[in-house]
């Protein structure tokens, strides 16, 4: 209830806040248009604009909202008329009921766990097809509503790959990518067009990595598309090795809350060196029971360990399907390949007296 509009209040504008509101009813406010930046009111407090409606004058001059008595009616500064909202303001910094942000994945992968020998060999456990749990956001509040995880094409370049070496060598290929757009965003800022800050960072990308393993051209347009959003270095590493083919996406998860409503989600993978390792841990782990319990782990915690030798040697590649890499492999029949890989992991089990 609210009386007494007779008389303007002069008072100082509330802090700046902002709300969310599910209109769709998809389970969150991550959608354009579901969120907002909250309107002073001149009783200095705030009012959200999303399903604002006109409050009822009653006989006695009081003001009720056709919401329900539980929403304040009020006067927006830019207003005349006293209006009321369903959904609650907050600020952004508020220590209680503010945003509240899920940390980002950082997962360096499989830690080595033992020495390396003269010959650069690891003689802890050995993990085959090693992954990395990263992240990238979908459309939402913290993405200004830009789809960090659309497809960006194929950047990095996949060949046969190690299986024995981790993710590392192919995050270093995407972490050069990286050091090429910060040199395209300080172009863009110091007043470049877009095109000519992207050849500025394609010049600083092109001196820092082995061109045989980049897409220069994919790149190049990454960059310029990168430069008008708000996609962070993560969402651009994992942007990058999904759009080429190497990362199991384990499911959808929310990293950032306003009162309890979801305004941003993000989407956890497991990304590995090549995409021969993604297809085989993909196929591979349904064969053995160390996964049975676990699978690929939960959305914001994907579970990315590689086999040990012992499991990649019991996997039964004749029920495996690999189409999908082998269609990018000219001149090698699909028995060669599968027989290649086993020697070569055979080959070094035996060297480590496994």
């Amino acid at each position: 209830m609210l009386s007494g509009f007779t008389a303007v209040i002069a008072c100082t504008p509330a802090r700046a806040q902002i709300c969310a509101a599910d209109r769709n009813g998809n389970g969150d406010a991550s959608d354009e248009g579901e969120t907002a930046r909250c309107d002073a009111v001149t009783d200095g407090g705030s009012q959200c604009p999303i399903d604002r409606v006109a409050c009822v004058a009653e006989p006695s001059g009081d003001y009720a909202c056709p919401l329900g008595q539980q929403f304040p009616c009020g006067v927006t500064e830019a207003g005349s008329e006293p209006s009321c909202s369903p959904h609650a303001c907050t600020a952004p910094d508020a220590p209680n009921g503010g945003i509240e942000q899920e940390p980002v994945v950082d997962d360096p992968g499989t830690p080595a766990d033992g020495p390396i020998d003269a010959a650069g060999n690891c003689t802890g456990t050995i993990q085959i097809f090693s992954g990395r749990a990263v992240r990238c956001r979908t459309a939402g509040l913290g993405t200004t509503f830009s789809n960090c995880c659309k497809d960006k094409g194929k950047v990095v370049r996949d060949g046969n790959g190690s299986a024995l070496s981790s993710a590392g060598a192919t995050v270093a290929v995407a972490k050069g990518v990286l050091t090429g757009m910060k040199a395209a965003y300080t172009a863009f800022q110091a007043g470049a067009t877009a095109t000519q800050a992207a050849s500025t960072g394609a010049r600083a990308l092109i001196i820092g990595i082995d061109p045989t393993s980049l897409a220069i051209s994919v790149a190049i347009n990454l960059m310029i598309e990168v430069l008008l959003q708000a996609c962070d270095q993560q969402d651009m590493e994992t942007a990058m090795l999904k759009g080429s083919g190497m990362c199991h996406e384990v499911g959808s998860y929310c990293t950032s809350k306003i009162l309890g409503v979801c305004v941003q989600k993000a989407r956890g993978q497991c990304c590995f060196n090549t995409k021969l390792g993604r297809i085989i841990q993909e196929q591979g782990r349904p064969q053995l029971k160390a996964f049975a319990g676990i699978g690929w782990g939960t959305p914001k915690k994907p579970f990315c360990r590689g086999f040990t030798a012992e499991e990649f040697q019991a996997l039964d590649f004749s029920r495996m399907d690999l189409s999908e890499y082998y269609t990018e492999i000219e001149a090698r029949a699909q028995g060669q390949i599968q027989a290649d890989m086993k020697d070569r992991i055979d080959a070094y089990a035996r060297t480590m007296g496994r």
